[in-house]
C-alpha cells in the first residue's frame, strides 16, 4: 500500500479528528465560530458515510465471487511507466485523427499531428525507439492526403478556408517529418513484421525486471505454448478467431474474398492477413492461390482512379508477380487461365488428382502484368517531373521491364497467343521510343534474371533487329488494335534512328492516315507522335521540304502539346467539363516520353523559312503572294515586318524571323550565324551536323533567293561571281541554276562556255495574264470540287470509282496523284508569275500560252 493510500486510510477512522483537532486548538477555549465548524464537519462526515454506505449496497447488488478488497488489489495491479504512458498518449492521438478523418476535418488532424510530433521529439530526447505506430501513421497520412487532394479536385464545392487551409498545411508538415524518417519508413514498407520485432526486442529488457513474478512465470508459461504450437491466433472484427494454420488457407481465403468490395472492409488488415497466409502456405497450389488474392487485394487498396497506387504496395506487388511467374515456370502441372472448369475452391489439388495432369487455376497473369505498367505509368504523371522523385521512381522500369519479359518467356511456353501479344506489346512500348543506351540496360537487366523469352537482343548491341523481331510477331496477330501500334512503334523507331525513307515508306503503304480517325484516342496519339519523329528524321536528313511538310498539318492545328499528349489545351470560347479534363489529363504521357515542343518549332519554322522565302521572292502580283505554304509561319512572319523596332533576338522564334529578313535581303551569312545561334540545337542528336547541313541549305537557298529578286536587273551573271559571292562550289552553282531552268522557275539559259548566265526577259500582254489567273482559278475550282466529291463518297472513293469511262480514270489518277503529294509547278512563261500547284489543265494552257508568246516573238 502506498503512502497516499495509508493517509486516505488514516483520515476515516474515528481516531482521526480528535487528533486533527488536539493539533488546531488555541489555548483558553474554543469559540463559538470554532463550535460551528466542528458542527458542520460532524454534519458533511454523518452525509459522507450515508452516500458511501448507499454506494455500498449499489455495488453489492453486481458483485458476483469477489469483495472490494479483490477490486483493489486489480486496481493496484496496473502500474504504468511513463514510457507506456507517453505511448498511451500518443495512440490517443492517433485515434483521434482517424476519427477526425472520417469526417475530413483538417484544422483537427492538423492539431494533434503537432502534438504527436513533440511527442515523438520527446521519445528521441530520452533516447527511446520511435514506435511503429508513429511510422505507419505517417504512411498512412500520406495517402490520406492523396486521396483528400484527389476528392476535393474531383468535388464540385470546395472546402471551406480553414480546412483547406490546414490540409496544404498538412502536406508541408507530412513531407517534412517523412523526410526525416525516410529511413525507417523505407524500412516499414518492406517489412514492418521486422520493424515490430526489433521494437519489441528492444523493450524486452526493461520490461522484464519491473514485472511482478507471478505475471512473469504466467507469460513464460504461454511462450511455451506458444513455442510448442505451429499456428498463432488473431482476433478479428466481429470477435471470431483466424486460424493461420496450412489447413485453414482455403477457408481464410473465401472469407477475404466475400469481404471484397463491402463497405467498411479493412483492406489493410486484409492484406496483413494474405501475407500471414502466404507464410504457413506449404504446396504450391496453395502459394498460387494466396498470391493470385494478394495481388489482388493490393490493386484494390487504392480505390480512386485518379490518383495512383502507393509506391509500397506497387513495389510489393511488383515483387509477388514475379513470384508467381517463377512458381508457374518452375511447376509445368500449374496453369493459370482466365476461364476455368468449375472447382472445389476449398480443397487442395496436385497434378496427380486432375484427368490431365493439369490443375488449371482460375487467374490472370497478363491483367496483373497490364495493371503494374499502368500504375506505373500513372505514378510518373503525378509526380514532380523536376525532382528526385521522379528520377528515383523511373528506376522501377528496369524491375517492371524484366516482370514482362518473364511473362513473355512464360507465354511463350504455354503458347498462348492472345496474352502473348498483349505482353509483346507492353514490352514494344517500352522499348520503341527509349534511345540505344537506356535499351541496352534494360535489356541487360533481362539477360542476368533466371528466365529469358525467345526474343533477345542480339549479340552485336543493335536495337533494330530486336524491334523489327517483336513488330513481326505482332503483325501475325489477329488483333488488329496490335498489329496498327506495333506499326507504327515500328515507324517510329525508324524514324528515331534517322532511317527517314523506310519509315516514310512503311507509313505510306500501311494507308493509316486513311484509317486513323476510327482508331481509338491513345493510338490516334501514337500516329501524332509517329508523324512528328518523321518530320524531324527528315529534318536531321536535311530534307527540308519533307520536314516542312510532314510538320505542316500537326502546326497548322495550334494544337501541338494537345495531339502529343503533353498539355491540355484551353480554347477560348470552349470550356471543358470536369470529366473531360479528367479523362485529358489521364491521357498525358510522362515526362521523359515528351517530344520536347520548342525543338520541334524551331525545326519546323526553319524548313519553311528556306522553302517560303524563295517562293516569297518569285512572286510579282498580290494575289500570288496570299498562296501561302505555311500559314503560321507568314503569320509570324508579317507580324515582324510590322514591328517598328526590332532589338536583340531572345527567343528562338525571334533568331528565326531576323534571320528570315536577312535572307529575303540577301544577307545569308547573317541569317547562318542566327539559325546557328539558337541554343535549342543542343538538345538534338548530332547537333554539330545538323548545324553543318543548315548552313549549306542557307547557302543554296540564298542564291535562288538572290536569283528570284534580281532577275529583273541583270541581262547576264557571272557563274564565278555567284559562287564567291555565296561559297558555293562553280558545280554546285551550275547545279542549282540549271535545275531552276529546268523547273521552269527561271526564264534564262546557261551559256557554260562563257561561264554566264543569260536571262530571257519575256513581257506577258494583259490577255495573257487574264489567262494565267483564269487558270489558277479553274485549277483551284477543280481542288475543291474533287474534295467535296471526296467528302460526299467517302475517303476510299475517288473520280476514278465513277462509271464515266476514261476520264473519270484519268481524273481518279489525278486526285491519287495529288493525295500522294506528287505535285507539278504550273507551266508558262516569265515575266515572273511562278508558284502555285496546278493539274494538267493548267500546265496545258500554260504551255500553249508559252508556245503562243514564241510564235509571235
Amino acid at each position: 500500500m502506498s503512502s497516499d493510500d495509508e493517509g486516505a486510510a488514516a483520515a476515516k477512522t474515528p481516531a482521526a479528528k480528535p487528533a486533527m483537532s488536539r493539533f488546531l486548538r488555541k489555548p483558553g477555549g474554543a469559540s463559538s465560530s470554532e463550535s460551528e465548524s466542528e458542527e458542520s464537519e460532524s454534519e458533511e462526515e454523518s452525509e459522507a458515510s450515508e452516500e458511501e454506505g448507499e454506494g455500498a449496497k449499489k455495488r453489492s447488488r453486481f458483485l458476483v465471487a469477489g469483495s472490494e478488497e479483490e477490486s483493489d488489489e486489480e486496481v493496484k495491479r496496473v502500474v504504468k511507466s511513463a514510457r507506456d504512458k507517453r505511448l498511451d498518449e500518443m495512440e490517443a492521438c492517433g485515434k483521434t485523427m482517424d476519427n477526425a478523418l472520417k469526417i475530413n476535418d483538417w484544422v483537427a488532424i492538423s492539431n494533434e499531428f503537432d502534438k504527436l510530433v513533440r511527442m515523438a521529439q520527446r521519445q528521441q530526447n530520452v533516447s527511446e525507439l520511435v514506435p511503429p505506430f508513429y511510422i505507419r501513421t505517417l504512411i498512412g497520412l500520406e495517402d490520406s492526403l492523396t486521396s483528400a487532394v484527389a476528392k476535393e479536385k474531383e468535388a464540385k464545392k470546395k472546402m471551406n478556408a480553414s480546412n483547406a487551409r490546414a490540409l496544404n498545411g498538412m502536406k508541408q508538415k507530412v513531407k517534412k517529418v517523412a523526410k526525416e524518417y525516410e529511413a525507417e519508413i523505407k524500412r516499414f514498407q518492406e517489412d514492418p513484421e521486422a520493424v515490430e520485432r526489433e521494437y519489441q526486442a528492444a523493450l524486452v529488457p526493461e520490461v522484464a525486471p519491473s514485472a511482478p513474478k507471478q505475471k512473469r512465470k504466467k507469460v513464460e508459461e504461454e511462450e511455451e505454448e506458444g513455442e510448442g504450437e505451429e499456428a498463432f491466433t488473431t482476433v478479428g472484427k466481429g470477435g471470431k478467431a483466424i486460424q493461420f494454420t496450412a489447413d485453414s488457407i482455403f477457408k481464410n481465403l473465401q472469407l477475404v474474398q466475400e469481404a471484397r468490395g463491402k463497405k467498411n472492409t479493412d483492406r489493410h488488415e486484409q492484406i496483413r492477413i494474405l501475407e500471414k497466409l502466404l507464410e504457413v502456405a506449404v504446396t504450391s497450389y496453395q502459394r498460387i492461390r494466396v498470391l493470385l488474392t494478394l495481388i489482388s487485394a493490393r490493386f484494390d487498396y487504392n480505390s480512386s482512379v485518379a490518383t495512383h497506387m502507393p509506391i509500397g504496395l506497387w513495389v510489393a506487388a511488383q515483387r509477388e508477380v514475379d513470384q508467381l511467374i517463377a512458381i508457374v515456370m518452375a511447376e509445368p502441372g500449374y496453369v493459370i487461365q482466365e476461364t476455368t472448369e468449375e472447382y472445389d475452391e476449398l480443397a487442395e489439388r496436385t497434378p496427380e488428382t486432375e484427368k490431365d495432369g493439369v490443375v488449371r487455376i482460375r487467374g490472370s497473369i497478363i491483367s496483373f502484368v497490364d495493371r503494374l505498367d499502368d500504375e506505373f505509368t500513372k505514378s510518373l504523371q503525378n509526380i514532380d517531373p523536376h525532382g528526385t522523385e521522379y528520377v528515383e521512381r523511373l528506376k522501377d522500369e528496369k524491375g517492371l521491364y524484366c516482370t514482362i519479359c518473364r511473362s513473355q518467356a512464360l507465354y511463350e511456353r504455354n503458347k498462348d497467343e492472345d496474352p502473348l501479344g498483349r505482353v509483346i506489346m507492353r514490352r514494344l512500348e517500352h522499348i520503341y521510343s527509349k534511345p540505344d543506351a537506356v535499351v541496352h540496360a534494360l535489356e541487360a537487366a533481362v539477360t542476368a534474371s533466371d528466365t529469358h523469352p525467345s526474343i533477345v537482343l542480339p549479340a552485336d548491341g543493335k536495337t533494330t533487329p530486336l524491334i523489327h523481331a517483336l513488330c513481326v510477331h505482332l503483325y501475325k496477330s489477329s488483333n488488329s488494335f496490335l498489329r496498327t501500334r506495333a506499326m507504327l512503334c515500328h515507324i517510329y523507331h525508324y524514324a528515331l534512328h534517322n532511317d527517314f525513307h523506310t519509315a516514310r515508306d512503311m507509313l505510306l503503304m500501311s494507308h493509316l492516315q486513311e484509317s486513323i480517325y476510327s482508331a481509338d484516342v491513345a493510338t490516334q496519339i501514337l500516329y501524332n507522335r509517329t508523324v512528328v519523329q518523321l518530320g524531324l528524321s527528315a529534318f536531321r536528313c536535311g530534307l527540308i521540304k519533307e520536314a516542312q511538310a510532314t510538320l505542316q498539318d500537326i502546326f497548322a492545328t495550334q494544337r501541338v502539346k494537345e495531339l502529343l499528349a503533353q498539355g491540355v489545351h484551353q480554347q477560348r470560347h470552349q470550356t471543358l467539363t470536369p470529366e473531360q479534363e479528367k479523362a485529358e489529363r489521364q491521357r498525358q504521357l510522362p515526362f521523359h516520353m515528351h517530344i520536347n515542343t520548342e525543338l520541334l518549332e524551331a525545326a519546323f519554322l526553319v524548313s519553311s523559312m528556306l522553302v517560303e522565302i524563295p517562293l516569297l521572292a518569285s512572286i510579282d502580283t498580290e494575289e500570288q503572294r496570299r498562296k501561302v505554304i505555311s500559314k503560321p509561319f507568314r503569320r509570324l512572319l508579317d507580324f515582324a515586318d510590322r514591328q517598328v523596332f526590332t532589338g536583340p533576338p531572345e527567343s528562338t522564334r525571334d533568331h528565326i524571323m531576323q534571320a528570315s529578313k536577312a535572307l529575303q535581303n540577301g544577307e545569308w551569312e547573317k541569317c547562318r550565324d542566327l539559325i546557328q545561334s539558337i541554343k535549342i540545337w543542343s538538345l538534338m542528336p548530332e547537333c554539330n551536323s545538323v548545324k553543318e547541313m543548315l548552313a549549306k541549305r542557307i547557302q543554296e537557298e540564298g542564291l535562288r533567293t538572290y536569283l528570284f529578286t534580281y532577275a529583273p536587273h541583270y541581262s547576264t551573271l557571272s557563274l564565278s561571281l555567284l559562287s564567291r559571292t555565296f561559297s558555293l562550289p562553280l558545280r554546285a552553282v551550275t547545279s542549282i541554276v540549271s535545275k531552276m531552268i529546268w523547273n521552269e522557275e527561271l526564264a534564262a539559259s546557261l551559256d557554260q562556255a562563257a561561264g554566264v548566265l543569260v536571262f530571257n526577259r519575256i513581257e506577258l500582254s494583259r490577255p495573257q495574264q487574264l489567262a494565267q489567273i483564269l487558270a489558277d482559278k479553274i485549277n483551284s475550282m477543280l481542288e475543291q470540287t474533287e474534295k467535296n466529291l471526296d467528302n460526299k463518297l467517302g475517303p476510299a472513293a475517288g473520280w476514278g470509282d465513277r462509271a464515266d469511262g476514261g476520264k473519270g480514270d484519268k481524273r481518279g489518277e489525278q486526285t491519287q496523284e495529288r493525295r500522294r503529294g506528287g505535285e507539278r509547278n504550273r507551266g508558262g512563261v516569265r515575266g515572273g508569275a511562278r508558284g502555285g500547284r496546278g493539274g494538267r489543265f493548267a500546265q496545258g494552257l500554260g504551255n500553249q500560252m508559252a508556245g503562243g508568246t514564241q510564235r509571235t516573238r
